[in-house]
Formats: C-alpha cells, structure tokens, sequence
C-alpha cells in the first residue's frame, strides 16, 4: 500500500455538553435492545483476514465461474467503479438525491486545496458552501472516498470546522451533511435482479449507538471499562475520548460512546431482517429502481420511529452504497460463524451474477488496472483521515 506523511495530531474531543442540556434518550425509537447473554459474538471483532478468508476462496470461485475478476463493478453502471471501491459518495448521493429529494439529507461536496495555506480563508469558503446548499451548524462531516465510518465526526460551529478541514488530507474531497437528529438508525440492503420488475429487502441491520450511564462516582474511564460489552473492546472507545477520561457523569447520565453507526467504529448492530414490511419493501424499491441502474446494495438511514419505517415513512437516506457494500445483520452476536459466512457467501453470489446479467447487458465494468488504482487509492488515503467520533 503507498504510504504517505503520518497524520496531523487527533482532534480534540468536545467537551461535555453543559448539564442544564436535556440528556439524550438512547435508542429513541428502536426495539429494545436485547443485552441478555454474551455481549460480543465469538468472532465479532477477529482480523479481517481471519474472518474473511473462505468467502475470498468464494469470490475468487465466482470469479472463474462468471468469468470476470472485475465483474461487481457492473453491478451497478451509474456508480463510480459500481460502488466496490473507490467510489464517490457525493456523486452517488446526487443520484439519489434526484431520485428521491424528499428522503436524502442535503449535503454539499467541498475539495480541500492541493496546497492549502490559508486555514482561516478555507474554513469560511467551506462554511459559504454549507450556507449556499441550505446547511447550518452542526453538520455531518466525512470523507467524500471512504469506507467503515473512517473519518466521521460532526462538526458543531466554525473552530471545529476549521479543525476538521486541518487535519483532512490536502486535495482530497469532503461531504457536509445535514445532521439528522433521529437516535434510531438501520442499514437496509436491496437487491434487484436485471430481468425482474420489483426487487427485495435482504437483509435489515438496526444500529444502537452504544451508552454508558454515569453514577455520580466513577470517572467515564471506569464506566466503560466496567461495561459489559465496551470493557471488552475499550480499543474502540477510549481513544476517542481521551480528553475526557478522567470526567465524573451525573447519577443516571447516559453518555453516547461512538457518534458514526459502523459496526468496526463501536456500534452494537442487530438483525432487524424480520421486521420488514411489504410497505417498507415498496417504498424503498420505489426509490432504488428511480436511481438509474441501481440493482444491488444498502441504504443507510436514520428514521423517527420502528413502526413508521416499517411503514415506509419519516425516514432519512444518509448514503447508498453499491457493490461494495456488506449485509451487516451478520455483526449480531446472536449469529454464527457458519450463518455469517454463509450470508456473505449469497450475497456475494447475488452481487456476481448481477454483474454478468448487466454485462450481457453491454455494460462491461472496470478493467483491472482501473480497479487497482481505486482500491491504491482508497487504502492510502484512509489512514489520513481526522478520528472518527
């Protein structure tokens, strides 16, 4: 992988926010969060390699049975590269935008100079950007090329901004989104097989983002090292928070511990898979066959409540991910290696004969060498990016 220069220092965590705020109430508008039995699953957080090593042996079989290493890459022929790697969220969303105005978050894509050497200058060209798309503080920001939550945080007035443009790769492309206040959260995986008129809900993963509820005593430190699941996996945690560490939360006070709904950044995910509706298939089968030659991968939203996402109302689209995207439900610590493994198997079955019905189609895909580059170029710049929060 190209290495580059090491990146700037971690941003400072925010303070807490003043006590005369009203607490936020986690999982507002979720199912309850079942927590009864192990809090991780036995292979929840191995190495990528270790986990993922039989459905790479899979996909390197599909490759030889559909006759193209590059094939996913037609999956999708609007998306950049078919949204595997290297993909352009912002010209992604922009599809989606005009496909379904009235559920995506607005946003603006903002390009950091390739020599940046006036902060001062560049945070208030950024903040004009957000004013012009309708956008205010505080705003999502994030990679525009990027993946797992790298480099997500929201930003809360112009010092923070500022400090969130310093610490972004030069030259590289940012998003700002409008922040959508919803606590509830899920990822939303579409198929549709060229040939068929309608397509289907996959799979449904409900994100909670992971609390800590103070007791008037212990330090945020000591809360999550004595929390069931975030004392097993402070690595995730604790950095983030490190100017923060030594704070005493009030009795009863819940502190959110990960800001960005992925499961590699700390949230607890579940399989939501059998609460899908036919209303909610409709509504979102409405809105993937309006994106011009969408047919595979997952739409992130935030929504007001279960029931009314279920009834395919009051929810919003954060981003839609292409051939590369993951049917996360297999993160829930109720599943199994072998169920996990074998999810990710058809779903990589599904991705791959997609491809070769849209090939036969007349859309060919990347070449090799075009996937390289993006998938170089993916890997160097993601270690640049600011902490995520």
């Amino acid at each position: 992988m190209t290495m580059l220069a090491e990146p700037p220092s971690a941003l400072p965590v925010p303070a807490p926010e003043p006590r005369d705020r009203p607490w936020p109430v986690p999982h507002a508008g979720m199912p309850p969060l079942d927590t009864a039995g192990d809090p991780l699953s036995a292979f929840e957080f191995w190495s990528m390699r270790r986990f993922y090593w039989p459905i790479a042996l899979y996909a390197l079989w599909l490759m030889v049975r559909y006759r193209g290493v590059t094939l996913p890459t037609a999956a999708n022929p609007s998306f950049p590269g078919g949204g595997l790697v290297g993909e352009s969220k912002s010209a992604i969303l922009d599809l989606a935008c005009a496909a379904a105005p009235d559920h995506v978050a607005p946003f603006v894509a903002v390009d950091r100079p390739g020599h940046p050497d006036d902060a001062i200058g560049e945070a208030l060209a950024a903040e004009a950007a957000m004013t012009a798309a309708g956008l205010g503080f505080p705003v999502v920001a994030k990679p525009d090329l990027g993946c797992r939550g790298a480099g997500v945080r929201l930003v809360r007035d112009p010092g923070e901004l500022a400090a969130y443009l310093e610490g972004f790769p030069a030259g590289a492309r940012l998003v700002f989104q409008r922040h959508v206040a919803y606590e509830a959260e899920a990822g939303v995986f579409y198929v549709r097989e060229p040939g068929r008129e309608t397509g289907r809900i996959l799979s449904l993963t409900l994100k909670y983002f992971p609390y800590v509820h103070g007791d008037g005593r212990s330090t945020l430190r000591e809360l999550i090292l004595a929390d069931p699941r975030a004392g097993r996996v402070p690595h995730l945690y604790l950095p983030r928070h490190a100017a923060r560490l030594d704070w005493i939360p009030e009795a009863g006070e819940p502190v959110r511990l990960a800001f960005a709904g992925s499961h590699s950044r700390g949230s607890i995910f579940r399989d939501g898979t059998h609460l899908v509706t036919p209303a909610m298939t409709e509504r979102f089968d409405a809105i993937a066959r309006a994106i011009p030659e969408f047919w595979f991968g997952r739409f992130d939203v935030r929504f007001a409540d279960i029931a009314r996402l279920q009834a395919g109302e009051d929810f919003t689209i954060l981003e839609v991910n292409g051939a590369g995207a993951e049917m996360t439900h297999v993160w829930d610590r109720s599943k199994t290696l072998r169920q996990a493994r074998r999810d990710l198997m058809e779903q990589y079955r599904l991705l791959f004969a997609i491809g070769r019905a849209n090939r036969n189609r007349g859309h060919r895909g990347q070449g090799l060498r075009e996937f390289w580059r993006a998938w170089r170029r993916e890997k160097a710049l993601t270690p640049h990016y600011p902490p995520t929060l």
